[in-house]
């Protein structure tokens, strides 16, 4: 009796252990799939500039979407299709010498060479 039970009791834990999907992962909006932007920000003697953030701003909502540049410089940033204004952090007595212009992303696009230099205003840099 008491076997049948513990059956009893462990098939309806395990029935009702199947029905209940667990914790939901990702459920809120899905992001609308996109391309990838990605490029380099040097200082004009060609050094890379690591730990800078990157932003690509959607013109026509404002959107904005973040990268930090890794050790080399290099960003990439995934953004839904649309068009991009890009902007790089700088510091004080920075300035961008050259920068990307808008950006068009279309379905699984790869844009590269969205490179910015900057100049740091010390001495040899």
């Amino acid at each position: 009796m008491m076997r049948l039970l513990h059956v009893a009791l462990s098939a309806g834990l395990l029935a009702s252990l199947a029905c209940h999907p667990g914790p939901k992962i990702g459920g809120g909006p899905k992001q609308p799939v996109g391309g990838t932007i990605a490029g380099i920000v040097s200082t004009q003697a060609n050094a890379p500039v690591a730990g800078r953030k990157v932003t690509a701003v959607n013109t026509a909502t404002g959107t904005r979407y973040d990268a930090t540049t890794g050790p080399n410089g290099g960003y990439t940033i995934q953004v839904p299709e649309g068009n991009y204004r890009l902007e790089v952090q700088l510091q004080p007595g920075e300035t961008v010498t050259k920068q990307p212009g808008e950006t068009k992303v279309d379905k699984s696009d790869l844009d590269p060479r969205r490179d910015f230099v900057i100049t740091t205003g010390r001495a040899g840099g």
